[in-house]
């Protein structure tokens, strides 16, 4: 009866498993978010924490576009002062495209968000040594369902923090 009892629970963890929330999360994941999740504390403005949420690690995008709006651009130029102010930390951009097109159209689109949020640190001061981009397209949503409040909160490139030496 033993080994019985073994094979429910095993079937039963399984299927808890199995119906586990599919979307990707950006906050504790190992390459989203603004990385390094234990990084200190709202009130530290060195902080990857700070960072994150003073700061802001995201912009967001319209439908089939990859230029930096105004409220991005503001975003943007705090991460570049924050950048700036910080020069252990390197970056990477992720880029991230919602659910439609094809999945090639939107590695694409997600990398051209990528690299304009790139461009526009660069331009603010920035080592261009210090970002890298990758393009995640439609493969980590953030929100599912096939809306509009969802699909807009998946067009976005957020900037994850890593310490380290810059080369």
């Amino acid at each position: 009866m033993s080994s019985m009892k073994t094979v429910i629970f095993l079937v039963a963890g399984l299927s808890l498993a199995a119906c586990s929330d599919a979307r990707w999360d950006d906050t504790n994941s190992g390459s989203g978010g603004a990385g390094l999740s234990a990084g200190g504390s709202l009130h530290d403005p060195s902080s990857p924490a700070y960072f994150r949420e003073a700061i802001g690690d995201r912009v967001l995008f319209l439908v089939d576009q990859s230029s930096i709006s105004p409220t991005a651009q503001a975003i943007l130029d705090g991460q570049a002062r924050w950048l700036n102010a910080n020069g252990d930390y390197v970056v990477t951009i992720e880029g991230h495209a919602d659910e439609q097109g094809t999945r090639e159209y939107n590695l694409a689109l997600g990398a051209r968000r990528a690299n304009a949020a790139r461009e526009y640190l660069i331009s603010q001061g920035v080592a261009g040594g210090r970002i890298q981009v990758v393009s995640y397209g439609k493969e980590r949503p953030i929100e599912i369902c096939s809306e509009e409040s969802c699909y807009a909160q998946n067009r976005r490139a957020v900037t994850v923090l890593a310490g380290g030496a810059v080369s």
